[in-house]
């Protein structure tokens, strides 16, 4: 069935919404970063997945978002002691990290029961798994995770990642293939990234809204665009300043900002009413969410 709406999807029996973005997939209704959920999102008409990469420990690119595993598979009951006890919070937790794990042994886990039953025996995808997936089919919106602490571990993501691209035909696309493009919070890998993609594949610089003062005036946003193509800001950052959206768009960034979810709508009466005041009203790109069916077909008038 999918491959059937995918189809229609590209032929334009259905209108892909380019301006939504399924965060870790269509991740309100399946289990995040998980390929039942990235099937989701296409089916709900998402323009694009964004997911987040880590990497094994024999050097793998994996879709996952927390550097851990107990969140969101059964590694305590497949592994109990292969965890790691740190101290977080003046106390002490047991940790599983992904970097401790071949990819034969995080394949064996369950990554779907912890969200629903029903999606007992999913596992975690590899980027290689999304990439093939995703041709053809999907744009693919990728976060490169902690990249400076793997730097520490003698690891290096972006490089991982290039290499994928490059085994995926990425590097070369057409115009018309849907688009992979990077992202990260860690300015250094997005400069890196920059450089060593020359504009091929675009760059996204993330905010979080403790650091907003790098969106503080138009000087500050405009010097973002000598190295990528967008910024990510958290929504609240351009809900307190929209004029960020024009300064980006003034310098030739597109602006997408995150996490909108029903958890955290606050004034709105629902998400769709968040995203439209931010799309429509507002003027954002794009806007990444939880709930890619929550923006009707048809955008709503302002």
């Amino acid at each position: 069935m999918l491959e059937k709406d995918a189809t229609a999807h590209l032929n334009g029996k259905f209108m892909a919404r380019s301006e939504i973005i399924a965060h870790r997939g269509a991740s309100s209704s399946a289990p995040e970063n998980t390929m039942p959920s990235f099937d989701l999102a296409v089916r709900q008409n998402a323009g694009c997945v964004e997911h987040d990469l880590h990497v094994t420990q024999d050097g793998v690119l994996v879709c996952l978002h927390d550097r851990t595993l107990e969140r969101t598979t059964n590694v305590r009951e497949v592994f109990p002691r292969r965890g790691q006890d740190v101290r977080e919070g003046g106390g002490i937790v047991r940790r599983w990290f992904v970097h401790d794990f071949t990819l034969a042994e995080i394949q064996q886990l369950d990554a779907g029961s912890w969200f629903r039953p029903a999606f007992a025996g999913v596992r975690v995808p590899t980027f290689d798994d999304l990439l093939a997936w995703a041709r053809n089919r999907v744009a693919v919106l990728t976060e490169l995770k902690d990249p400076d602490l793997y730097l520490r571990r003698g690891v290096d993501l972006l490089t991982l990642c290039e290499a994928a691209l490059r085994r995926h035909g990425r590097l070369a696309a057409r115009p018309t293939d849907p688009a992979v493009t990077l992202q990260s919070f860690h300015e250094p890998t997005v400069r890196r990234a920059g450089e060593l993609f020359a504009r091929r594949v675009p760059v996204v610089l993330l905010v979080e809204p403790a650091d907003a003062a790098l969106l503080r005036d138009r000087e500050h946003v405009a010097a973002i665009a000598g190295f990528a193509s967008g910024i990510g800001p958290g929504k609240l950052i351009v809900g307190d300043q929209p004029q960020i959206v024009g300064w980006a768009h003034e310098a030739g960034l597109r602006v997408t900002p995150w996490t909108f979810r029903t958890a955290t709508i606050g004034r709105f009466d629902s998400v769709a009413a968040e995203i439209q005041h931010y799309l429509v009203e507002v003027g954002v790109d794009s806007v990444i969410t939880d709930h890619p069916d929550a923006w009707p077909d048809e955008p709503r008038p302002a």
